[in-house]
């Protein structure tokens, strides 16, 4: 059963960061903005969609919100996070981009046909994936994607 989209919704993800200026300058190297509105010495409100926003908090704001003690993400996975892009040169561009920066590669490049990716951890160890996803594939979703180009295929 699907859901319908709530309208006006957002999305707002919060990750501790060791140092901030450090960390922006990291994403705005892979093409991220920011708001400044909801950007301070603690805080920085990066843009990753339409509606959709990471908010990098120093470690010392990020406890102000968390109730549990903070996981060190270089030795535990607590989430990962992933965002697309418009083709599969910009999976390379922005995960080379992501090495540039001073992040290390997770996995090499991923190539499941329908969609590629590419992972790297960011300066403070959070997993991060760039991917592109056939906008078929995103319509129809994978199984029926596969099933329409096998079909394809095959009437060739």
């Amino acid at each position: 059963m699907t859901h319908p989209a709530h309208p006006g919704r957002m999305l707002f993800v919060n990750i501790p960061v060791a140092d901030l200026e450090l960390s922006k300058a990291f994403f705005a190297k892979l093409g991220f903005g920011f708001n400044p509105k909801f950007t301070d010495e603690t805080a920085a409100c990066m843009l990753v969609g339409e509606h959709a926003f990471v908010m990098l908090l120093t470690r010392e704001k990020f406890a102000e919100f968390a109730k549990l003690p903070m996981a060190d993400p270089t030795t535990h996975t607590l989430a990962l996070y992933c965002f697309s892009v418009s083709s599969r040169d910009e999976v390379d561009a922005v995960g080379a981009a992501a090495l540039a920066a001073g992040g290390t590669e997770a996995d090499g490049a991923e190539d499941y046909g329908f969609m590629y990716s590419r992972s790297f951890f960011d300066l403070d160890g959070h997993g991060w994936q760039v991917m592109w996803m056939d906008p078929a594939a995103a319509e129809q979703g994978p199984e029926a994607f596969a099933a329409a180009t096998e079909d394809a295929d095959a009437a060739a």
